[in-house]
C-alpha cells in the first residue's frame, strides 16, 4: 500500500512534519539525500513556542533535558550595558531560549519518529516529480543507481534553501544576498565573566559580536566582518577569531578548541505561495532570512506544524475541500514575511559602520531598553509566542471586550491540563460551561471536537480552540450556533 505523503528532507522541519502526520496515523515516508544527519550545530536555539508545540507531540522533554537555558540577553556598546532583557517573563511554561546544537535536534527528533515507527530512508533524492491533480508521481533514486517510482497524494518539500522541489515547482524565490561577510566559530572560551546563563551582544565600531552559551565552556561566535567582494569568504582560522574577539569583546577571553569554523553571507529570500496543487514547501524550501534572533529553525518547524494538522484532516477524510490546505500558505506565509523583516532590521542594526550612527543607535537603544513594555514586547516575539493569525481564513468571529485571547491569538498552556492537540486525532478543543446544547453539539462533531469540554477561559463564553492552540472563534453560551457554523463551513 502506498504512503499518502511522502516529505522530501530529513532536517528539523521535515523530521517535525514527518513526526507530526505519524503521530496523527497518517502513512508517510521520508527521504533525504545525505547519508546521515548532520554533525554541525547549525541552527542553535529553540524558543519558548516551539517547545509548546513540542508538548504537544509528547517530547518536550527530551529536548529541554539536552539542552542549555539562556534566561536573558545583553547588550554591551563600548564599556556600557545599554540593555538587558530578561526572558523570564515570557508568557509560556518555557521562559527561555533553549540552546541545543541542530544536530542534537535531529537526533531527537529523529529518535521521537522512529517511535512512531518511521525511519529516514537515506541516500535517497528526489529527481523529479509530476502533480496530476489526483496525486503526484516522485521519481526517486538510491546511492547504489536503483530507481523507484512512487505514487503519494501530497508531496512536501522541506529540502532546504536549495530545494528540488521549490525548483521543480518553479516557484520564484525573490530577496537578495546582504553584501556582507560573517564568521562563526563553535569554540571552548575562558576568562567569560558573564552569567552562562546569558548571551552577550557587543556593539563595537569595528561591527557586532556576539556569544552564544552552549555547554558549559562551550560558546558560538558570530561577527560581521565587512562587506563582501567577489568570491563567498574563506573559513577563518582560531587566531583570527581570537582577533576579532580581542578588538570587539572584554579583556580576558581565551578562545581555544574550535568545534566548528566558518564564514557565510546571508541571504533573505522568500517564496510568495507555500503551495502548489498536491505540493507544499516549508521551512527553508519557502524562506531564508538572517540568523539574527534564531528564529530560521524555530519558524520552519512551526511551519510543519501547522501544516500537518491541517493535511492529517483531509488523509483521514475528516474534512474535504481545499479552504483547510490553503490557509497554510495564508498564515505562514504571513508570519514568514514578519520574520524575514524583524531579523533584516535586526541586522542592518547591527552592521552599521558611520560612527555618528553607532552613537545614536546605541543612545536610543539605551533609551528604549529601559522601557519594561519593550522589554517584554521583545522577548514576546523572540520567542514566537505572540505570532498569531488574525486575518487567516480559518479565523472566525469573536466577542467585543472579553477578556482573553482573541480569534487567531495563542492560548497559553494551562497548567495541570493536558496540552491542545496532544492526541492522536487533530481535534479542536472547546472551552466553556457544561449545558445540554453542548453536549449535542460534541456529539455532532465528535470527528472535529475533543469529547470532554475543558473549563472556560472566561465567564459566559464559549472558545473554539485549533489543534495547534489558536483560538478559532469564540461564542457566548446562548450561541452555539455559532460553533456549529464554523466547524461545518470548515469543508467549504
Amino acid at each position: 500500500m502506498n504512503p499518502q505523503v511522502l516529505v522530501c528532507g530529513a532536517g528539523p522541519v521535515g523530521l517535525t512534519m514527518a513526526a507530526e502526520l505519524a503521530r496523527y496515523g497518517v502513512g508517510i515516508r521520508i527521504i533525504d539525500r545525505a547519508a546521515q544527519r548532520t554533525d554541525k550545530s547549525k541552527a542553535l536555539v529553540l524558543w519558548s513556542r516551539t517547545l509548546e508545540l513540542l508538548d504537544r507531540s509528547g517530547c518536550s522533554g527530551a529536548f529541554v533535558a539536552a539542552g542549555h537555558r539562556v534566561e536573558a540577553a545583553n547588550l554591551i556598546a563600548g564599556d556600557r550595558r545599554v540593555g538587558h532583557v530578561s526572558l523570564a517573563a515570557i508568557d509560556s511554561p518555557y521562559p527561555y531560549a533553549l540552546m541545543l546544537p541542530q544536530s542534537e535536534t535531529e537526533r531527537l527528533l529523529e529518535a521521537h519518529l522512529a517511535s512512531l515507527g518511521i525511519r529516514v530512508e537515506r541516500e535517497v533524492e528526489l529527481a523529479g516529480f509530476t502533480d496530476n491533480g489526483e496525486g503526484v508521481t516522485a521519481n526517486l533514486t538510491r546511492a547504489d543507481e536503483s530507481a523507484e517510482t512512487l505514487t503519494v497524494d501530497w508531496l512536501i518539500g522541506c529540502d532546504g534553501a536549495h530545494s528540488t522541489v521549490r525548483h521543480t515547482l518553479g516557484l520564484p524565490f525573490g530577496g537578495e544576498t546582504l553584501r556582507s561577510d560573517w564568521i562563526l566559530a563553535d569554540v571552548h572560551v575562558t576568562g567569560m565573566k558573564t552569567p552562562f546563563d546569558e548571551l552577550v551582544i557587543y556593539f563595537h565600531e569595528d561591527g557586532v559580536l556576539v556569544l552564544f552559551p552552549i555547554t558549559p565552556g562551550r560558546y558560538r561566535i558570530i561577527a560581521d566582518v565587512g562587506r563582501s567582494e567577489g568570491l563567498a569568504p574563506a573559513d577563518p582560522t582560531l587566531d583570527a577569531v581570537q582577533r576579532i574577539v580581542d578588538r570587539r569583546g572584554p579583556d580576558g577571553l581565551h578562545l581555544s578548541d574550535p568545534i566548528w569554523l566558518s564564514a557565510f553571507r546571508i541571504n533573505e529570500r522568500k517564496v510568495e505561495t507555500y503551495r502548489a496543487g498536491r505540493v507544499f514547501v516549508a521551512g527553508d524550501a519557502a524562506h531564508v532570512h538572517s540568523p539574527a534572533g534564531g528564529q530560521g529553525m524555530n519558524t520552519g518547524m512551526q511551519d510543519a506544524f501547522n501544516l500537518a494538522w491541517k493535511l492529517a484532516l483531509i488523509c483521514r477524510g475528516t474534512v474535504a475541500g481545499d479552504r483547510l490546505l490553503d490557509s497554510y500558505g495564508v498564515e505562514r506565509s504571513t508570519v514568514g514575511a514578519q520574520v524575514l523583516t524583524a531579523a533584516s532590521r535586526m541586522t542592518a542594526l547591527a552592521v552599521i559602520k558611520n560612527p555618528a550612527a553607532q552613537a545614536v543607535r546605541n543612545w536610543i537603544g539605551g533609551l528604549l531598553f529601559g522601557l519594561s513594555p519593550v522589554r517584554r514586547t521583545m522577548a514576546n516575539t523572540l520567542s514566537e509566542i505572540s505570532i498569531g493569525y488574525p486575518h487567516s481564513p480559518l479565523t472566525g468571529p469573536g466577542l467585543h471586550g472579553l477578556d482573553g485571547p482573541a480569534p487567531g491569538e495563542r492560548v497559553r498552556p494551562i497548567p495541570d491540563q493536558a496540552p491542545i492537540g496532544e492526541g492522536a486525532m487533530p481535534r479542536f478543543a472547546l472551552f466553556g460551561r457544561p449545558d445540554p446544547a453542548i453536549d449535542d453539539l460534541l456529539r455532532e462533531h465528535g470527528d472535529l471536537l475533543e469529547p470532554d469540554l475543558r473549563p472556560p477561559l472566561a465567564d459566559d463564553s464559549l472558545w473554539l480552540v485549533r489543534p495547534d492552540g489558536y483560538v478559532a472563534c469564540v461564542a457566548t453560551d446562548a450561541d452555539v450556533g455559532r460553533i456549529d457554523d464554523y466547524l461545518k463551513a470548515l469543508s467549504r
